[in-house]
């Protein structure tokens, strides 16, 4: 099978894909990808793939969005208090350097592995 392309990309019986495929920013109305249901306050609440977006690429496998209906998707759980909580306390833990023990008030980078007045003691200059 040679390269990919914009016309092989369009397969609106699923012959060929097994699937319902359209190219890419060529999607039927009523159909939208796990983050356009998000934006829209929706989640695919457990329906199967209806058809696939597929991109082609120069010497790659092509990308793929999976497509949901609409019409059959569900409301956004909302997050409860013990959630909300729960987050508060991984956000603090990622913000707490474990060096000097206090809130950063931003998230401690990886690459250092603490927050930076602990990281490069030396630089610290009074304002």
């Amino acid at each position: 099978m040679g390269p990919l392309t914009f016309a092989k990309c369009f397969d609106p019986t699923g012959a060929v894909h097994g699937i319902p495929t359209y190219p890419w920013r060529c999607a039927p109305a009523g159909l939208a990808s796990r983050r356009q249901l998000r934006a829209q306050g929706l989640r695919p609440g457990g329906q199967p793939v209806a058809a696939q977006l597929m991109r082609p690429r120069f010497r790659r496998e092509p990308l793929v969005a999976y497509l949901y209906r609409i019409d059959r998707a569900k409301p956004v759980r909302p997050m409860t208090s013990r959630k909300w909580g729960a987050l508060a306390l991984a956000m603090l833990a990622r913000r707490t350097c474990p060096q000097c023990r206090t809130d950063a008030g931003y998230v401690i980078p990886a690459s250092l592995g603490m927050c930076v007045s602990c990281a490069y003691p030396d630089d610290q200059h009074a304002a």
